[in-house]
């Protein structure tokens, strides 16, 4: 039995990764070929998400091919953000953190408050503004689902506010990059301070960076972005006690979460990862073995990127937009209100760090 689950995901895995490599020859096509370029300017993992959300509208994904994909974005996602820490040495983990901590801090709190005055304006239901609220303030998809059993959520309001999250949340994903090129004129560190917190999901931001690299050659800025989005999930452990606090006040009712089982454990194989690299390059940088070391480094580089890339073509794949067309407006003016605010506060807190802290 156990083997037979394990095995059902395969085609979908294998999809993943046949879109990931169409998406890198479209690039070498265009970028190479095409523009005259000695390294295309085009993002692969871009192009990944774009041809995966035509062929997803397009076909519609058999539930053994979807198996796969729901692996592809849970756990190879994971896989390649966990990859992506051997670029990155403790002293950066630490110095990027205590910058990021305060500004996702104000972020959420700002967020918490526009959406809460919104939503006195716009009616929508008191479920699903704490969801979009949560999604938009932590980690999209992942902080929802782990909120959605806490206040009794009804299946429908959850599909809203993860539909939700996910359209403004690509959006932000494929523009942001460009945007935060040009408005902090190339500064890596601000640009992957913003990126990892204005963005929702942990796979969009990890694409925002990835694009932000590949178009701009600042691997720096995807270190940051990971860093600073990494950093934020961790505050689902704080926000699923309050946002329970908030909705049972005034009643007695069991509080139905658990710490142990809402912690994004992955964040520890990223440190992992930070350590195994330094561990690795005090053994072996300057003894006979450096080569080898050098390339297994490359290699686990390389893997990220493969790893991320699918999870961005898994993603796209399993974005119908079919099913928006039925939500009604008024949620999304909530959302895209609650990721306006994260991206203008974001700038705001920046721009006052960069004048006072930086």
């Amino acid at each position: 039995m156990l083997r037979n689950k394990y095995l059902v995901v395969i085609p979908g895995i294998i999809l993943a990764f046949v879109l990931y490599t169409l998406s890198q020859g479209f690039n070498n096509i265009i970028g190479i070929e095409l523009l005259g370029y000695e390294k295309s300017p085009i993002s692969t993992a871009m192009i990944a998400i774009l041809i995966g959300i035509f062929f997803g509208n397009i076909f519609k994904v058999r539930e053994s091919i979807s198996l796969g994909l729901d692996f592809t974005q849970k756990y190879i996602l994971k896989l390649g953000i966990i990859c992506l820490g051997i670029q990155l040495k403790p002293f950066e983990f630490l110095e990027f953190g205590k910058i990021a901590i305060p500004l996702i801090i104000i972020c959420i709190v700002s967020v918490l408050i526009v959406v809460k005055l919104v939503v006195k304006i716009i009616k929508i239901p008191r479920h699903m503004s704490y969801l979009i609220s949560i999604g938009s303030t932590v980690c999209g998809t992942t902080a929802i689902m782990a909120t959605a059993p806490v206040i009794k959520a009804k299946k429908n309001e959850i599909s809203y506010a993860i539909a939700n999250i996910t359209v403004f949340g690509i959006l932000s994903m494929l523009i942001y990059p460009y945007f935060a090129n040009f408005y902090f004129d190339s500064d890596s560190l601000k640009i992957g301070l913003f990126l990892g917190t204005s963005i929702h999901e942990t796979s969009q931001v990890a694409a925002a960076g990835l694009i932000y690299d590949q178009q701009f050659n600042s691997p720096e800025t995807l270190n940051v972005a990971t860093v600073t989005k990494l950093i934020r999930n961790t505050f689902l452990v704080i926000m699923i006690p309050l946002f329970a606090y908030l909705y049972n006040r005034g009643q007695t009712k069991e509080q139905n979460y658990s710490i142990v089982s809402i912690f994004p454990y992955f964040v520890l194989g990223f440190v992992a990862m930070i350590i195994f690299r330094n561990i690795g390059d005090q053994l072996f940088l300057d003894t006979t073995a450096s080569k080898n070391w050098s390339d297994t480094v490359d290699f686990i580089k390389l893997s990220s990127k493969i790893f991320l890339t699918m999870a961005m073509a898994a993603i796209g794949l399993s974005t119908n937009l079919r099913d928006l067309k039925s939500m009604g407006y008024k949620p999304f003016v909530v959302g895209f209100i609650a990721m306006s605010t994260v991206g203008i506060v974001s700038i705001l807190t920046i721009e006052i760090y960069s004048n006072y802290l930086m």
